[in-house]
């Protein structure tokens, strides 16, 4: 069995490594000519921690990330909501890791080349169409590097791990699949600066409306006795603000600072952390909905080309990666199983991964686990004594534990899953 993946993200590399540890041949795609370190931090979850762990990447990842060790909420006046411990101070047998995603991803992509081959790698290659027939797949693509020229790959299997923007996706679905906006923007940047709490906790403040994200990152380039904050400032906008063409812009801080100039508390201040910064990034806060399937005769979707996700609840690379290992162990059973034709596989794991995908977009749109920070503003929004008098401990509890469960990573289920 041949495996074309279109698209060298975080998922559709994972998929390649997982491919090649159970022993199915794969090829992976990319537009771009060179892969960069772009993009922000993100955070990866004990789930996908454990899967790059089974293809023996974490010891690698852990070197290049900070291991998360708490999550808090806050409202917009820094009064406490939630606390957990995350990943190995929770209780998980693997770190959660917060980590630049260009450094992921370079990461993944060496491992791919030095494991599958650097031939194995394409990049430069646009995917324009594919076609079926009873043995398989044709792939077309527009070799980037050599005037737009067409060219064509050959396999039993497509994997669209394009992305948001996935071309593959707009294959299958040309008409009738716009972007839905939340109606609010994120600008994520990072500042050099000193380390709040221990050094190593995320937070979150605000309330739909209005919210500050910040955490500890590896960079390199950070000054002596400073760290790197990943940090991401929300708030809603009118429509009219938004362009769904201009991803990733560079924007002057007077775009949202002004709305945080308050946020100033005891162990960190907001403010002066949007100021540190050199450059911000502008995106507008979007998912789609739901597809009614991802697979197409012998071609299939997989992470944000099949599922685009709010950024809540850190996610969103997580499912690409579940999505990954799903997939490889469907086309294992497929390649032990000469019975089983690949089109079965694709729909076993559609069967298994769209309805899981579909429920965290939806909890997403309800803010998936930061619900509690717009009950705490709703029902106190000029602050409280303790979060108790405004919201039982029992059900903060519970909105937590729900969304784990929903996720994928309920710690009780992954230790049972590993025992």
């Amino acid at each position: 069995m041949k495996v074309i993946i279109v698209g060298a993200g975080i998922g559709g590399l994972t998929l390649a490594l997982m491919l090649h540890k159970r022993g199915i041949e794969c090829e992976v795609f990319e537009s771009v000519r060179e892969l960069k370190p772009l993009g922000v931090g993100i955070n990866l979850l004990p789930h996908a921690a454990t899967e790059l762990k089974d293809v023996g990447m974490l010891e690698t990842l852990q070197a290049n990330a900070v291991e998360t060790s708490a999550l808090h909420y806050y409202n917009r006046f820094g009064q406490s909501i939630w606390q957990e411990p995350r990943g190995l101070a929770a209780g998980y047998a693997v770190p959660q890791l917060s980590i630049h995603r260009g450094r992921l991803q370079l990461l993944l992509a060496e491992a791919v080349r030095e494991r599958l081959g650097a031939d194995k790698l394409h990049t430069g290659k646009a995917f324009e169409s594919l076609t079926q027939d009873a043995d398989g797949v044709t792939a077309l693509f527009r070799d980037r590097s050599n005037n737009g020229a067409a060219v064509d790959f050959r396999g039993d299997v497509l994997v669209g791990a394009d992305g948001i923007h996935s071309a593959v996706r707009k294959g299958f679905y040309p008409d009738r699949d716009e972007f839905r906006f939340s109606g609010r923007i994120l600008w994520r940047a990072v500042t050099y600066t000193r380390p709040y709490l221990d050094g190593r906790t995320m937070f979150m403040a605000g309330y739909q409306d209005q919210k500050f994200v910040a955490y500890p990152i590896v960079d390199e380039a950070a000054p002596a006795g400073t760290v790197a904050i990943n940090w991401i400032a929300e708030l809603s906008v009118p429509e009219d603000r938004v362009s769904y063409t201009d991803w990733n812009r560079v924007v002057d801080k007077s775009v949202f600072a002004s709305e945080f100039q308050s946020w100033k508390w005891p162990w960190i201040d907001i403010p002066a952390l949007i100021d540190g910064t050199e450059a911000i990034y502008e995106f507008p806060l979007v998912d789609k909905d739901p597809l009614p399937r991802w697979t197409h005769g012998k071609a299939t979707l997989m992470g944000d080309a099949a599922h685009p996700l709010y950024p809540i609840g850190s996610n969103g690379s997580a499912q690409a990666i579940l999505d990954a290992r799903c997939l490889a162990d469907r086309l294992l059973e497929t390649v032990q199983k000469h019975h089983r034709n690949v089109e079965a596989a694709l729909k076993e794991y559609e069967a298994e991964r769209l309805p899981a995908t579909t429920g965290i977009i939806l909890r997403n749109r309800l803010n998936g686990p930061e619900q509690v920070m717009q009950m705490a503003h709703e029902r106190a929004p000029d602050g409280f004594a303790h979060i108790n008098d405004v919201i039982p401990q029992e059900v903060l509890e519970e909105v937590s534990l729900r969304y784990k469960r929903a996720a994928g990573f309920d710690p009780s289920k992954l230790k049972a899953n590993k025992a």
